[in-house]
């Protein structure tokens, strides 16, 4: 596996994944037929300010830039080492991404592992996240990763 270590976003970085970050939810958002399009992103700037209200000194959150051993920086990470619905002793990962042009390569296995070290070193020993059901290639890399189904939701269209 490629190791992967991580450092804090710079002001500059967090400017541009807060963009990113916002479109990629907003249109995962859409894709679900969870939100309108015309609303999602709006909706999705408005999440991360209630998220992230102090931005990159938000208490309690780690936003991180994972970096290959050479130097070069591959993918994100925003955790947050509280559980959103309070599950004790459990830090939530928002965001795992890594660069399009490094994908591909095990990165995102590696950085996953990052996220869990990042967790480890803060004193929690459970990390949770969500993932879509569409998104078959991180479902596998999260199932052969160890994690656990714990909560799912279905729908289905009636037309």
């Amino acid at each position: 596996m490629t190791d992967v270590t991580t450092r804090p976003l710079s002001p500059s970085e967090f400017d541009a994944w807060q963009d990113a970050v916002a479109r990629g939810y907003a249109d995962s958002q859409v894709a679900a037929g969870v939100w309108p399009a015309d609303e999602a992103l709006d909706r999705a700037v408005e999440l991360n300010r209630t998220l992230l209200p102090h931005g990159l000194d938000t208490p309690g959150v780690l936003l991180l830039r994972g970096v290959r051993a050479d130097g070069t920086p591959v993918g994100r990470l925003w955790i947050s080492l509280t559980h959103p619905r309070g599950v004790s002793d459990c830090a939530f990962l928002f965001d795992i991404e890594v660069d399009a042009a490094f994908r591909g390569q095990g990165l995102g296995r590696a950085l996953l592992g990052a996220a869990e070290a990042a967790v480890r070193e803060h004193g929690i020993t459970q990390l949770e996240l969500n993932v879509f059901g569409d998104n078959a290639v991180a479902i596998g890399l999260y199932a052969s990763a160890g994690y656990q189904v714990v909560t799912q939701q279905m729908r289905r269209r009636l037309t």
